[in-house]
């Protein structure tokens, strides 16, 4: 043991643990971790201007890296302000480590009105988190740490919080710093990839549905030579989109919707081996044999009941199936001619303008292997089923959580794990106004990012709907800064695009800038994407 503070001990712990970078808004509560972490000296922070900031780019930063994030924020309302990008990382599936403040020991649930007190502050975050707990003394610091590592890194992949007074930040104690966590994440029984094996062996037309949990398992390789094997396609969710690179035959990209062609297809085949996904997006015929391989068992049969579970690590799991696979025999003879035809009809199915125009000239502008990470946006919800994916960790969405505003710091996290790559934000105007803020954070810490803002004074996905479906649009207008004078009053190089078709050319010179950038792009009123379930109003609205 050794003598120590607990904001000592916490720094030195996650460094142990082998964090790199800490995502935080500087408070009152945490001045003996700040203090911990600057003599540490071996952890970059990072000051965002807002504490939402902090997760959203703590998970983009684990989502682009492949490990884990990292945030730091004030109990209370710090900790509610950042919950909104622990929902993202809780819906995404994402590695995210919280550490949070709490109020002074002595007046924890005592409802008495201190600085930042909220009742029950672990069971606050409790929906947005897989696993929480609280240090009260110096001597529980290391260990509480490396417990949140361990869950983070065994079963499901999702937000954990660890909190602390600050009188135990602040006190000397005695302390043993442990050894770095170790845990990894299993394969599926062998009974079970056996019985996974037989169904696809004996299945005359497979089919492969990839989920995020491809990514979060670094399981691209394994899954692409499952299906190499069995010579069948892959089709992929919006957050599995890369787990088969778009440049290969095998890839039948991610254009689910009741009358694609992609969907059409999908209900021809007789067996889908389903990789981290919760199948909620994926409609299969109900007499449809599935099998479900995911890391988490209560997702098995959530959505979707005719199916087989597997539950393990996606990665090592595919790998134990392909070794199962291959002695049963050789590879099945190429479909490749079938599966090129098959991707040449997909292609031209659905597409729209102008979305489809701006979606084509922005990908072109864009190196293969750039980052794309979509706002909730009209073009955000257009790439979906529609942006090439070449590499993997190269496309990154809100999930199911659908956060307005989380697009730009979530780039900012992704850059920083990935300062080698091109990374570009497409945000609106309504949903980069909600962190616009953090351009200052981008020229203070020199993450250059390119961030992409479809200008049209509305949120225009909801004034669009009003209009067309509620009897006429109400209080969706917005009134907005000139973008490009406001990102060039922090320093940031701003352009303006005349006509949307021309976003390409421009991303393309600001990527070689490499300095943050921001690109206003004035549009009009965009349709509503066709993939969209359609709006039923009541009959009084009806036109």
């Amino acid at each position: 043991m050794a003598r120590m503070t607990g904001g000592e001990a916490l720094a030195k712990q996650l460094a142990i643990e082998g964090v790199k970078v800490i995502f935080g808004v500087p408070g009152v509560q945490l001045y003996g971790a700040l203090a911990g972490l600057r003599d540490e000296g071996k952890i970059r922070f990072i000051t965002t201007r807002h504490e939402q900031s902090t997760s959203y780019m703590a998970d983009g930063y684990a989502r682009a890296s492949g490990g884990i994030g990292v945030a730091l924020v004030v109990p209370g309302p710090g900790l509610y302000n950042a919950a909104a990008g622990l929902s993202t990382a809780y819906s995404a599936s994402s590695p995210v480590l919280m550490i949070c403040g709490q109020v002074p020991r002595a007046q924890i649930g005592k409802d008495i009105g201190v600085l930042h007190e909220i009742n029950e502050q672990l069971d606050a975050i409790k929906p947005v988190t897989k696993w929480r707990k609280r240090a009260r003394q110096v001597h529980e610091v290391p260990g509480l740490v490396h417990e949140a590592f361990e869950q983070l890194r065994t079963g499901r992949p999702r937000p954990v919080e660890i909190e602390m007074p600050p009188d135990t930040m602040e006190e000397e104690g005695d302390a043993e710093l442990l050894p770095p966590s170790t845990a990894e994440r299993q394969a599926a029984s062998a009974s079970e990839i056996d019985r996974a094996a037989e169904l696809l062996l004996a299945a005359r037309r497979p089919l492969i549905y990839a989920g995020g949990g491809v990514a979060l398992s670094g399981a691209h390789d394994a899954i692409a030579a499952v299906a190499e094997y069995l010579q069948c396609p892959v089709a992929m969710s919006p957050e599995g989109k890369g787990a088969v690179s778009d440049h290969s035959d095998l890839s039948l990209g991610a254009g689910y919707w009741p009358s694609s062609k992609l969907r059409k297809f999908t209900e021809t085949c007789d067996v889908v081996l389903a990789v981290g996904t919760r199948l909620a997006l994926a409609p299969f015929p109900p007499e449809m044999k599935v099998i479900q391989l995911d890391i988490d068992a209560g997702e098995i049969g959530r959505n979707y009941k005719n199916r087989v579970g597997v539950v393990g690590d996606a990665r090592k799991t595919l790998e134990g199936l392909l070794d199962r696979l291959r002695k049963s025999g050789p590879p099945r003879p190429s479909r490749k001619g079938e599966r090129e035809a098959l991707r040449a009809e997909i292609a031209e199915d659905g597409r729209q303008q102008p979305q489809d125009g701006i979606t084509k000239s922005l990908r072109a502008g864009m190196p293969d292997d750039a980052i794309y990470v979509g706002d909730m946006t009209q073009i955000g919800y257009y790439a979906r089923p529609f942006w090439p994916v070449y590499h993997p960790r190269t496309f990154f969405t809100s999930s199911y959580s659908g956060n307005l505003g989380y697009g730009y710091p979530l780039a900012l996290g992704v850059k920083v794990a990935r300062p080698d790559k091109p990374v570009v934000a497409v945000c609106g105007d309504g949903g980069f106004m909600y962190n616009c803020q953090e351009l200052s954070t981008a020229v203070k810490d020199k993450i250059n990012v390119v961030g992409v803002v479809f200008n049209d004074s509305a949120f225009g996905n909801v004034a669009r709907d009003l209009d067309e479906a509620w009897g006429g649009t109400w209080n969706a207008n917005l009134v907005n800064p000139d973008f490009v004078k406001f990102a060039e009053s922090f320093g940031v190089t701003a352009m303006r695009v005349k006509e949307p078709t021309d976003i390409g050319r421009a991303v393309k010179d600001a990527i070689q800038l490499d300095r943050p950038v921001l690109i206003d792009v004035p549009v009009g009123r965009m349709p509503r994407p066709n993939f969209f379930a359609p709006r039923k109003a009541p009959a009084k609205y009806q036109k």
